[in-house]
């Protein structure tokens, strides 16, 4: 709040910046309200590290990450080779790229062992700086939320992580490197120039009808830096997955648009 002082007498006024970011947040929480009047459930969490603020809808509701759980899975390799001061080993550089690039399930089941299953995957979320995940055996039914799933993309491009910045490049790159066929959610709001990370998560529950779980977590990165946003959106209840994507890119577009990044 700015105090202007003039005769004596204090004026209160907002600064015009503070202002300006209250608006928009409030006109995307409309945006996402009527949404959300006809689609299934969802939640969205946005960090923009340009302009040093967060925003979140649903943040802390609950979804299945489904495939998205493989960031989270690359990560705790990551860290257990740089705790044993070791290069990731051919078979976990190939495990790796397959896990992320083309969500292959056996790469990440044999990676998920590796690095401990339960008990290690909820270690390596704690050091990360996970707050709301729960881990399954089947860890496609790891449960997280919005917000958390955030911190962990924070956490990738926070100088403070335990993470090496070659580590957390590297996970960036397969991000950025997926198969064209799982280029959706998050980088569909990219512009011309700007790279968009991104890992999805998509499966059907039979104990819920079969409905769609649809996730994506990305980033969208200029050049320049001048825009550096990461975000996260989870979803579930969609009768398909064409269903699903249209809903976590509509959420997603309505980000942009009305945060203005």
């Amino acid at each position: 709040m700015v105090v202007v002082v003039v005769a004596g007498l204090a004026f209160f006024g907002k600064i015009p910046g503070l202002n300006a970011a209250s608006r928009q947040e409030k006109q995307l929480t409309n945006a996402l309200d009527a949404i959300a009047l006809t689609s299934p459930d969802f939640a969205v969490a946005v960090l923009d590290k340009a302009n040093d603020r967060d925003f979140s809808y649903r943040g802390s509701e609950r979804f299945d990450t489904a495939s998205a759980v493989k960031v989270s899975v690359l990560a705790c390799v990551l860290l257990h080779a740089q705790d044993e001061k070791r290069e990731l080993t051919a078979q976990e550089t190939a495990r790796a790229k397959r896990m992320i690039q083309a969500s292959d399930n056996d790469a990440t089941t044999a990676l998920f062992t590796e690095v401990g299953e339960v008990d290690g995957l909820t270690a390596c979320n704690k050091r990360l700086g996970l707050k709301e995940t729960t881990v399954d055996k089947a860890w496609g039914l790891t449960s997280t939320t919005a917000d958390d799933q955030a911190r962990l993309l924070g956490n990738l491009v926070d100088s403070g992580s335990e993470l090496t910045v070659d580590h957390r490049q590297l996970i960036f790159d397969l991000m950025e490197t997926v198969n064209d066929d799982q280029n959706w959610g998050v980088p569909s709001v990219a512009k011309q120039g700007e790279h968009a990370p991104v890992k999805n998560g998509w499966d059907t529950r039979s104990d819920d009808h079969n409905l769609w779980v649809v996730n994506s977590l990305g980033r969208i990165v200029s050049e320049d830096r001048e825009t550096n946003v990461s975000i996260v959106v989870l979803s579930h209840g969609d009768k398909s997955l064409k269903d699903g994507i249209a809903l976590v890119e509509k959420v997603a577009a309505a980000t942009r648009e009305n945060l203005k990044y």
